[in-house]
């Protein structure tokens, strides 16, 4: 018998294939690993017993029909590439119907499918446990390190004989620290929201203005900087000022700066410099909506930030796209 990976789509704890031998060679299935037990169909059982399938299909119907097994618990519908190449909705069983279909059939070749299932499957749950471990001592030292740096600020406020003016910036670091623990636990945990944004945002960016902005850094870039491939750009500027029902999409000017960045950067609709380009309209958009400073002429966000969050978006995956925005409105809104 034998375990090969052949696919991990989401990790090790589902839509992991791995491929099944038989001792004498002649069953060979994919099987699937999700759920945290094993998935076969009808034919895949058929061929792992050496019946036909309508004996399968007799020993299931028995297996719910007594009452063994509740069908709604260990059966699922996954998606399968036929041969024509058309994508159906196949039915699957989990490890529990399998056993009992081979004790039913009394197959030799059931009592090693399951031992080896078993094997795997204690396998396939101690690496998703130590993954997660990992990932979880990682993010515990993260926020040990910055407890630590806040414990050392407190600390100093509370021992050292500073003045006022002292007091208040240390102060501010803490509620700076506290808001960043916040942002990384709720990002982490998939919670972020948006929230204490400003409506409405009265400067709207055209194509025209902004590639005013476009023209006017050329100079400094040269070569293919600036130069439009295709219509994306207009698409990306369009998409910032989408309506649904007759209300906008993105209605605050955290959003529309967000959305912005984020769209323009991803069409990559210059031969060059779509980076550049997607951080300095994402500037003249806040600077236009007065919101790029606070009311203390510090920036809303820092140089190091915007590079960062930039490269982050040029890199992240498509399906991530609201937790991108999410990311950067929390960077941009009226508590950071």
């Amino acid at each position: 018998m034998m375990a090969k990976k052949i696919e991990n789509r989401n990790g090790p704890t589902k839509g992991e294939i791995v491929l099944y031998q038989s001792q004498d060679g002649k069953a060979a299935l994919d099987v699937r690993l999700d759920r945290e037990t094993v998935w076969l169909t009808q034919d895949q059982m058929a061929d792992l017993f050496g019946r036909e399938r309508s004996v399968i299909t007799k020993h299931l119907r028995n297996v719910f029909k007594e009452g063994e097994l509740e069908e709604a618990s260990v059966c699922a519908k996954f998606a399968h590439t036929a041969a024509d190449g058309k994508t159906y909705q196949v039915q699957s069983y989990n490890l529990d119907v399998i056993i009992s279909v081979g004790y039913r059939v009394k197959s030799k070749r059931g009592t090693q499918f399951r031992i080896w299932a078993t094997n795997v499957l204690r396998d396939h749950l101690v690496r998703g446990f130590t993954l997660n471990e990992k990932r979880l001592l990682e993010q515990e030292q993260k926020l040990a390190d910055l407890r630590s740096t806040v414990g050392l600020l407190e600390q100093t406020l509370a021992h050292q004989a500073i003045g006022l003016d002292e007091a208040k910036g240390l102060l501010k670091v803490l509620t700076d620290y506290a808001y960043a623990l916040t942002t990384l636990d709720r990002f982490d945990h998939g919670t972020l929201a948006i929230e204490e944004v400003t409506r409405p945002a009265p400067y709207i960016m055209t194509y025209e203005s902004a590639m005013e902005i476009i023209n006017a850094m050329q100079p400094g870039f040269g070569g293919l900087f600036g130069l439009e491939k295709d219509q994306g750009f207009k698409s990306a500027l369009g998409a910032v000022y989408q309506t649904f029902g007759g209300e906008e999409l993105y209605p605050s000017i955290e959003e529309k700066a967000a959305n912005l960045l984020y769209f323009v950067v991803k069409n990559h609709a210059f031969s060059d410099g779509n980076k550049r380009i997607a951080a300095a309209l994402f500037i003249a958009f806040l600077a236009g909506n007065k919101a790029l400073y606070h009311n203390d002429g510090s920036k809303r966000i820092a140089d190091n930030a915007l590079v960062a969050i930039t490269l982050m978006i040029a890199e992240s995956n498509p399906a991530d796209k609201e937790t991108m925005v999410k990311l950067i409105v929390n960077l941009i809104n009226s508590r950071n």
